[in-house]
């Protein structure tokens, strides 16, 4: 019976969390970031303790569904992640769990769990990709001659399977197909991304 009272407990407090990931690495860039995601798949991305305009995104299904999954793997962060290894430092990170009026979290440099690896590296893209969009929003906003430089990047990332949340960018590429003041290339790189992120391939098409 306690048993079974400790698995429901450990089930509510999965159903109602949120995942929240912390890295600070001075010198890089950025230097500071916090990725929370919600159950639902919204999400929220600052680059410091006190962003003016943190930015929202929504996570498809499968991909909150992955992270979840990880972390449920990794314990909800009940154990230690770190290696100890004598490593390069990449950035202190936190894996934090907070849900069912509880917290959990672990705190590392590098971790040899290949679990952790994996959840690390979905906040990564969660990093690239909203990066890639506040530079695609600076450009079309303030250097119209740099759109098509970013639009490049945007399509390169996505082809190594490194952006996440593509609606986001709808926004912003159809502003540059519609607007004859971009560059032809630019327009016309903008329109073929936008219908690539609307109707992504069979293969991709689970992950959106």
């Amino acid at each position: 019976m306690r048993a079974l009272l400790f698995l429901l407990a450990a089930a509510a407090w999965a159903d109602d969390g949120k995942l929240i990931f912390l890295k600070s690495f001075p010198g890089s860039t950025p230097a500071w970031v916090k990725i929370v995601v919600e159950k639902n798949g919204q999400g929220v991305y600052a680059e410091a303790p006190d962003d003016p305009q943190p930015l929202a995104f929504k996570l498809s299904d499968p991909d909150t569904a992955a992270m979840y999954g990880l972390a449920e793997k990794l314990g909800w962060f009940s154990r230690t992640l770190e290696s100890g290894l004598p490593v390069a430092r990449m950035g202190e990170k936190t894996l934090r769990y907070e849900g069912g009026g509880k917290a959990q979290e672990q705190k590392f440099n590098y971790s040899t769990d290949t679990d952790a690896q994996a959840l690390s590296d979905w906040f990564e893209r969660i990093t690239e990709s909203e990066r890639y969009l506040m530079e695609l929003e600076r450009s079309a906003r303030f250097d119209k001659l740099g759109v098509n430089r970013v639009i490049l990047q945007i399509q390169a990332a996505y082809e190594r399977k490194r952006l996440v949340a593509l609606d986001q960018y709808l926004k912003w590429l159809d502003r540059v197909t519609k607007n004859e003041s971009y560059l032809n290339m630019a327009r016309e790189r903008a329109a073929r991304l936008a219908e690539i992120f609307r109707n992504p391939p069979p293969a991709e098409a689970t992950k959106q």
